[in-house]
């Protein structure tokens, strides 16, 4: 059975490679499906046959790290000096040349130009084929290791091609390294802030920060949903004669390479590169923002070497920010949750870094007067480092006699209700949350995501659906509908209506903690949430908590109080709170804590740094088990700063200004274990 294993393992990998990296199936979905569940019955069949590297891995787990384990690096990850002056590379070719001691063109010295890709850098570790370690960047000197989430990417081999290892015989199979980018596509990114935007969660700036973030997560199955991608630029470990051999290399083994790649012989050669990319890119499936170009020889890479900083055999020449010239429709404004007013620019459809802008955020009112808006005006729309469009000048030249000025509304687009401003806050709100329709639509999807109440079935149409026909008002509601008036709707049979009436039922199991998350109080968010409902154990005793009360609690400023307030001085809202108690809704509940000792009371630590004996999350777990509180940031009510390696020195000199007290890792268990 074991061979049988193997043998659907390499299958899979085979079929991996073409479908992942070279982009030609070879077989359809519904086959490779078949060869996948018959590989997972196998391996649930003999768990004996249990591999970390097999193909079934990569859906990820749900089970949730704890801190990353900080790796040091087997070779620095060094940083490349940047140009944006063709000039400048024409110059660092002529030093290149001059320091090679070439001086004809008999001589040459061939540059491999590649595109910059602009994702989170990897580290690659194989041994005897296999994967065994990838490793973020960091400092360039050690980073974290993402094993676990990395194992998830389709296009990053778990093994190696073996059939090809034996053609390389420079091959060092026990200790092999591949440097790379991890990628998000723009289509990826895009659905994933389109998913944000509907929850209201904030969105991602850029590809690059969300391939950054997802690598990070704690929860290897939802890295796994993403769909990140791999681009490998560099080996080592390996002996060959030049760079663009050893991209062939890591290509054949299946490593992604891209095929965009390109060894010119002259800097000329090079500059056409150059040209071309810095159109063409705008038509590539995923973010690029320059081009690396390195000396080929291995031996003259050697002969160059390094300054303090980079390599003197590379340099990136790196893309102006792109932006494009269109027309500005119209304006129009969206409510959220929140009741905050948003403004968006309605474009004339126009193509930028890779896909079609037809909208652009304004943000808010003070954007629009800066820029002095009018109907009509041609508009530059810009990306750059920022994926979300802007607007970021207007072409006043053609501007048409009589344009209508764009002027911030003062009434909700929604509801009619006279919008406010809260002094030191640049958005505009719509105070009606009780009954301004999206505000509501949007508390009801907050309340039954899955942080919150965690009620599967209703989604955001779903929820509109009952919204808009009177089934339901508010949150409370959801515990009114039964069976019979779900099955009723339009794409809800009676499976789907019984499902989702067992989950409102299920929900009334939720912690009090997760109750007051739900319910959408403005500033109050899961960190939040938990803080309170230890401090006051009940909505009923937070409901009457004064404003000092509120503060005394940890990381509980007066922004959030006054927010709490305001909330529960509304009738409506506790009237609200009474019905979901009523239905058998928590609102009581301390969350959980181990006390250990008092030993730590009163005292306000910050940790900052890395630790040899446990992670910075246990031994923030260790302070309020002994009585302490965990502070974000040095101030002059820190008590301990707990220093680690690595630690920021921005804290460490805050900390000696102040005068608080640094102590170590042993210190600090010494004081625990007194």
């Amino acid at each position: 059975m074991k061979q049988e294993i193997e043998r659907l393992r390499e299958e899979i990998r085979e079929h991996e490679y073409h479908y992942y990296v070279e982009n030609a199936p070879t077989i359809s979905d519904q086959e490779f499906d078949a060869l996948m569940h018959q590989l997972i019955k196998l391996e649930a069949e003999n768990p004996d046959c249990f591999d970390p590297n097999s193909p079934t891995q990569r859906v990820g787990s749900d089970l949730a790290l704890s801190d990353f384990e900080q790796v040091e690096h087997r070779y620095p990850m060094l940083s490349l000096g940047n140009t944006y002056s063709e000039g400048e590379v024409r110059d660092w070719y002529s030093r290149v040349c001059k320091d090679l001691g070439v001086v004809n063109d008999s001589q040459l010295v061939e540059v491999v130009c590649e595109l910059k890709f602009d994702g989170t850098s990897i580290s690659l570790w194989y041994e005897d084929g296999d994967l065994v370690r990838a490793v973020t960047r960091g400092d360039g000197v050690r980073g974290d290791d993402v094993t676990r989430n990395v194992r998830t990417i389709k296009n990053i081999p778990l093994k190696l091609i073996q059939n090809n290892i034996s053609q390389f015989s420079t091959l060092n199979s026990h200790n092999v390294e591949f440097r790379g980018e991890i990628l998000l596509p723009w289509k990826e990114f895009e659905r994933l802030n389109a998913e944000r935007e509907r929850n209201e969660e904030p969105l991602f700036a850029n590809p690059r920060n969300a391939a950054s973030g997802t690598l990070k997560l704690q929860n290897s199955r939802t890295v796994a949903k993403r769909n990140l991608i791999a681009q490998v630029y560099g080996v080592l470990g390996v002996e060959q004669n030049t760079h663009s051999d050893s991209l062939q290399w890591a290509k054949a083994l299946g490593m992604p390479v891209s095929d965009t790649t390109r060894v010119c012989k002259s800097i000329d050669e090079v500059m056409e590169f150059i040209a071309y990319w810095n159109d063409e890119r705008k038509n590539l499936p995923v973010a690029t923002d320059g081009i690396v170009l390195k000396v080929n020889s291995l031996n003259q890479q050697k002969n160059l070497g390094f300054t303090a900083k980079s390599p003197r055999w590379a340099i990136a020449y790196k893309f102006q920010a792109e932006r494009a010239l269109t027309r500005l429709n119209s304006v129009s404004y969206q409510v959220g949750r929140t009741g905050a007013i948003t403004p968006v620019a309605n474009l004339e459809p126009v193509q930028l870094s890779g896909t079609i802008v037809k909208r652009a955020s304004l943000h808010n009112a003070d954007i629009i007067a800066g820029l002095d808006l009018h109907i009509g005006d041609m508009v530059y729309v810009e990306k750059g480092g920022e994926i979300i469009p802007k607007i970021t000048e207007v072409d006043n030249s053609q501007r048409q006699e009589g344009a209508e000025r764009v002027i911030f509304i003062d009434k909700c687009p929604e509801c009619g209700t006279e919008l406010v401003r809260v002094e030191g806050e640049a958005a505009h709100y719509c105070p009606n949350e009780i009954s301004c329709p999206p505000q509501q639509k949007g508390k009801i999807e907050h309340f039954v995501s899955r942080k919150a109440m965690n009620i599967d079935g209703l989604g955001s149409e779903t929820i509109a659906m009952l919204y808009d026909r009177g089934l339901i008002h508010d949150v409370a509601d959801l515990y009114t509908l039964t069976v019979g008036k779900l099955a009723r709707m339009e794409r809800l049979g009676e499976k789907s209506a019984q499902n989702i009436v067992d989950a409102v039922k299920k929900s009334c199991e939720v912690p009090f903690e997760r109750v007051l998350f739900a319910l959408g109080i403005r500033y109050v968010g899961e960190t939040v949430a938990k803080k309170l409902a230890s401090a006051f154990g009940s909505m009923q005793a937070l409901s009457v908590a004064k404003r000092e009360e509120l503060t005394a609690v940890d990381e509980i400023g007066e922004r959030i109080a006054d927010s709490l307030i305001l909330y529960f001085d509304d009738m409506r809202n506790m009237q609200l709170v009474e019905r979901l108690q009523g239905f058998g809704v928590k609102m009581e509940g301390r969350v959980a804590r181990a006390e250990l000792s008092n030993k730590l009371d009163g005292l306000t630590i910050v940790i900052s740094g890395t630790f040899e004996h446990h992670s910075r999350d246990e031994y923030k777990v260790m302070i309020e088990a002994h009585g302490g509180k965990n502070g974000s940031g040095v101030t002059s009510k820190t008590s301990l700063l707990l220093a680690g390696a690595n630690m920021g020195p921005a804290k460490l000199e805050k900390a000696e200004k102040l005068g608080v007290k640094i102590i170590s890792e042993t210190e600090f268990l010494e004081m625990l274990n007194a």
